[in-house]
């Protein structure tokens, strides 16, 4: 990704107080259009960015995708992202996966939940982790359901509790 377009995707992000665009999404595709097709982020733009292991040009494919939308085709390098340590868009990825609701998804979030970043290290209420939880408990089927009950059995006393509370008030979520 050039630095040109490092700069368009920046400028995709919703800037408050105004809560406009600083490019409108017409602009943005008009300048690179390689970027979305047929209204989703292109796949070969984060398959680049998890080849190269560049953090700058993840933050902008993931600003696409979550501008116009991930493909279900993305589901397997979104989870492969997940559980990389050198970057710094773990909680975007787990909000991208979080949309799709895929039984794909459920052993790279409970890995979410059970491994913290060095970057996040100071992070004592575990973001991280509550987000995935947030996102296994909107998955249906047995395999989320279990890893679920193993939170709910966790040590860790923000898993346990939170895990207890979406398996207590699953039916809502899905």
């Amino acid at each position: 990704m050039t630095p040109e377009q490092r700069k368009l995707t920046h400028d995709l992000i919703i800037t408050p107080p105004s809560g406009t665009r600083r490019i409108s999404l017409e602009e943005f595709l008009r300048r690179f259009p390689s970027s979305v097709v047929d209204g989703k982020l292109a796949s070969g733009l984060l398959e680049e960015a998890w080849r190269t292991k560049n953090s700058d040009d993840l933050q902008s494919v993931l600003m696409i995708g979550h501008t116009f939308g991930f493909g279900p085709d993305q589901i397997a390098i979104l989870c492969r992202l997940l559980e990389e340590n050198w970057h710094f868009d773990h909680e975007n990825i787990v909000s991208a996966l979080d949309k799709f609701r895929s039984p794909r998804a459920v052993d790279a979030l409970f890995h979410a939940t059970q491994w913290i970043p060095d970057y996040l290290e100071y992070d004592e209420t575990r973001a991280l982790a509550v987000k995935a939880i947030f996102a296994l408990a909107k998955i249906p089927g047995v395999e989320s359901q279990s890893k679920l009950e193993v939170l709910a059995g966790s040590h860790d006393e923000i898993l346990q509790k939170r895990a207890k509370h979406l398996l207590a008030h699953r039916d809502s979520f899905m």
